[in-house]
């Protein structure tokens, strides 16, 4: 578990303004062609493939393992346009790949990003289909 990497190391509800949104919609309208029926299966796989690698950041028992999972979020976030999720992820990788511990605090932050996607995905496919 990543817990146990840095201990070895030392180491709503609410609608929202889609301006504030966790997912850039402009970018992901261009990856998405402009087809809203393909935005949303996209949004649906992030929400579930974001949900698998931090559990997989989450569980990681090497650093190399850990790089390989922040990699894939981090990429997967930067095709969809969550920046933030994409810049924590890079963040942590980049730590790491210059000799630092694992920070959790770096983890927690990702999986709160993560969360706030998850979140804006529910609201806004939520909102469509009704």
């Amino acid at each position: 578990m990543v817990r146990n990497i840095a201990v070895e190391s030392g180491a709503g509800a609410s609608s929202r303004d889609i301006s504030d949104a966790p997912i850039d919609m402009d970018h992901l309208d261009q990856q998405s062609l402009g087809d809203p029926g393909l935005r949303d299966e996209v949004l649906r796989l992030y929400a579930q493939m974001s949900s698998v690698y931090l559990s997989r950041i989450e569980e990681s028992t090497s650093i190399p393992l850990l790089l390989e999972h922040l990699h894939t979020l981090k990429s997967a976030a930067a095709g969809i346009g969550a920046w933030g999720v994409r810049d924590l992820a890079s963040r942590a990788e980049d730590a790491l790949r210059a000799g630092a511990p694992v920070n959790p605090e770096h983890i927690q932050d990702i999986a709160a990003a993560v969360a706030d996607c998850q979140r804006f995905i529910t609201e806004l496919v939520s909102a469509e289909e009704a």
